[in-house]
């Protein structure tokens, strides 16, 4: 007698889980209709991107992957006494977002600092909300928006003045990074950062003066952004346990957006393992609510083959588990090879020492087994750089490393195909949603359709996914890259690609979830809603496959789960959510009154957004006037000239928080 449908789909899911358990637990597993689940969700409309079974109505999860997928009465078999149903009312649900390129560690130690124009329609609310802030920040902290936006996002197409930051600022430093072209600094800044008119330019950078010869406040990457990670680097940093809890409030706003897992790039000023300390201890707590790999990038021009010697003596390949794990090296292998993508500035050469200082690192990579990844944005580069692949594989062979380029806006049909023979991929990012009114300016509408050519690499079966490359050049904000690939639309609202350049719906999503686990080595592993694959899901506020075209990049998600775990949660599911974050340290920080992408919480009402402020920020720095509300005393408005002075003769302390 043959089986039904019920038993084979059983069978399957518990052969799966099976084989996904560590072997220990695999003896268990093998109670098909016995095994119990720990969360089941009914009702939905799934989107599994499993191509065995594409749709489904249920989902049964049990130790933080999926045990079964697939009608109603099939999946409640699962249901035990200890089981939570979830009744999802028809919505729509997708596999967790993946970003292939997000600088989370980096970002995570400095977002509670950083008030974000990323979203906001206007140049007149953006300075609203720099206004806001200015009041509540104390000396000598800065206020800081550090990249995720571009002018062009505002209905005035500009950027601010340094008269406009002066007159909203005359004495709080302020620091405003525009992708990675210019920074703003007012009068405050300059004063802080120690900028005069001795000081010299950086090479590659330009401090801009005036005709006396003093600074003006504007900083020019020409084309090297050196001068713009150093100026920023010489501002205040938050102590260890702010930036616990400034990565933990990163990640709830990554887990707001539908974002389930990351790779991160490494860094600028992101030195390893000091950086990293963070992160590990969240994991080590079990408070990562993010699936990170992380790849190490050097932090020392012509000593990059020595970091790489040391790291691949003392650090090993995929060390960690499907939270925290090692992905290899990059994006920065060596400084000789970096071509940074500021349209507005020509092509830069990149110097003939290239070849030589890259085959040095790669061939310390691939004899041991390492996979990298390698910024690259033009043609010019990685063509250069593929002489060096193609040389290395001709002794190590490279088949089987998973390594990757990274941007490669202008890589052409020919390093296309070479990249497909060497077993190679490559990961866009979405920065011409952000710069391609500066690519087209320089090079021309027709040169800027297929740049990067996502469409045709796929085409050509070239291993291809999408991310961000958040937090400094482009927003973290994964719809609006899906809405750039669908759409092929800057934030600005320029047109860049043709039809034929642009992906179906499906097609992006994939490039967002299943796609990016190649380039982790995670194959099968996740990406999917599928019986033995990690739990990671998703209920976006609206149908990402009906919804309006211009609505794309609005979506949010109503519901987030990460192996099983409810880690954000809103409107109809709100009670459902497991994850608890402190409230934004500071007290200060932009992130209590603004919150992250498109300034979702910009219209609170004032009363409601000092309420906010006021929250006990849980320091260690408790003031005997004010206790914790060291924002509140920072704005207050006193009659005396040095606050530090009256403060401290009325016992308040909030000036040294």
């Amino acid at each position: 007698m043959s089986p039904t449908r019920r038993e084979t789909t059983l069978a399957a899911a518990a052969a799966a889980l099976a084989a996904a358990l560590p072997s220990g637990a695999r003896a268990d597993s093998q109670r098909t209709d016995a095994m119990s689940a720990d969360l089941i969700f009914i009702k939905g409309l799934f989107t599994t991107l499993d191509r065995s079974n594409p749709t489904a109505e249920a989902v049964a999860i049990t130790d933080g992957r999926f045990l079964a997928v697939g009608r109603e009465n099939e999946v409640m078999i699962h249901r035990g006494p200890e089981t939570r149903i979830v009744d999802l009312k028809g919505r729509r649900v997708l596999p967790g977002l993946i970003d292939n390129h997000l600088h989370i560690i980096r970002g995570g130690l400095n977002f509670n600092m950083e008030l974000r124009w990323d979203g906001v329609p206007s140049l007149g609310q953006a300075m609203e909300m720099l206004r806001r802030q200015v009041e509540i920040t104390p000396p000598p902290q800065w206020v800081r928006v550090v990249g995720g936006f571009t002018e062009n996002q505002f209905s005035e197409k500009r950027l601010p003045t340094i008269d406009e930051l002066n007159q909203v600022a005359p004495e709080t430093p302020v620091f405003i990074l525009h992708l990675y072209d210019r920074a703003l600094l007012n009068g405050a800044a300059l004063r802080a950062v120690g900028y005069t008119k001795d000081t010299p330019n950086p090479p590659g950078g330009e401090i801009t003066r005036d005709a006396k010869g003093e600074p003006t406040g504007l900083l020019l990457a020409k084309p090297n952004a050196g001068i713009l990670y150093s100026t920023l680097s010489k501002g205040p940093k938050l102590p260890f346990e702010y930036q616990v809890n400034s990565t933990r409030h990163f990640m709830r706003d990554l887990n707001r957006l539908g974002v389930t897992g990351a790779i991160d790039a490494g860094g600028g000023f992101q030195n390893y393992p000091d950086d990293y300390a963070v992160v590990q201890k969240l994991a080590d707590e079990g408070q990562l609510t993010i699936r990170l790999a992380y790849n190490l990038f050097t932090q020392k021009p012509k000593a990059e083959r020595e970091d790489f010697l040391n790291w691949t003596a003392t650090s090993k390949y995929k060390q960690g588990d499907d939270y925290f794990r090692h992905n290899g090296a990059g994006e920065m292998l060596v400084f000789s090879a970096a071509d940074f993508e500021d349209f507005r500035e020509p092509r830069p050469d990149m110097p003939s020492e290239m070849e030589g200082d890259l085959e040095g690192v790669v061939r310390v990579l691939a004899e041991n087994r390492w996979p990298w990844r390698l910024h690259a944005t033009y043609d010019e580069t990685i063509s250069r750089a593929l002489d060096v692949f193609e040389k290395v594989d001709q002794e190590i062979p490279l088949k089987g490393l998973n390594w990757f380029f990274d941007h490669a806006e202008t890589i052409s049909e020919r390093s296309i195909d070479r990249v497909a023979a060497l077993g190679g991929g490559v990961a866009v990012q979405h920065r011409m949603a952000y710069q391609g009114e500066y690519f087209v300016e320089r090079y021309g509408a027709g040169a800027a359709e297929e740049t990067p050519p996502f469409a045709r690499m796929l085409e050509k079966g070239v291993k291809v996914s999408a991310g961000t490359d958040a937090t400094r050049v482009a927003s973290y904000n994964p719809w609006v890259s899906l809405s750039w690939l669908v759409t092929g639309r800057t934030v600005g609202g320029l047109q860049l690609y043709p039809s034929r350049a642009r992906l179906d719906r499906e097609t992006a999503l994939r490039m967002w979830t299943e796609n990016v686990t190649w380039f982790s080595n995670e194959d099968g592993k996740k990406g999917r809603i599928a019986p033995g694959m990690l739990a990671d899901l998703i209920v976006p506020d609206r149908d990402f496959f009906t919804c309006a075209p211009d609505e794309i990049s609005s979506i949010t998600s109503d519901l987030t789960v990460v192996g099983g775990k409810v880690v954000f949660a809103k409107a109809d599911f709100q009670k459902l959510d497991d994850t608890e974050v402190p409230p934004a340290m500071p007290d200060w920080s932009p992130v209590r009154a603004f919150g992250g992408y498109g300034a979702w919480r910009a219209e609170v009402k004032k009363h409601d957004a000092l309420r906010l402020q006021a929250v006990p920020c849980g320091c260690a720095n408790a003031c005997g006037v004010h206790g914790h509300e060291h924002a509140r005393a920072a704005s207050d408005k006193l009659p005396v000239a040095d606050l530090k002075a009256f403060w401290g003769a009325l016992g308040c302390a909030c000036w040294a928080v």
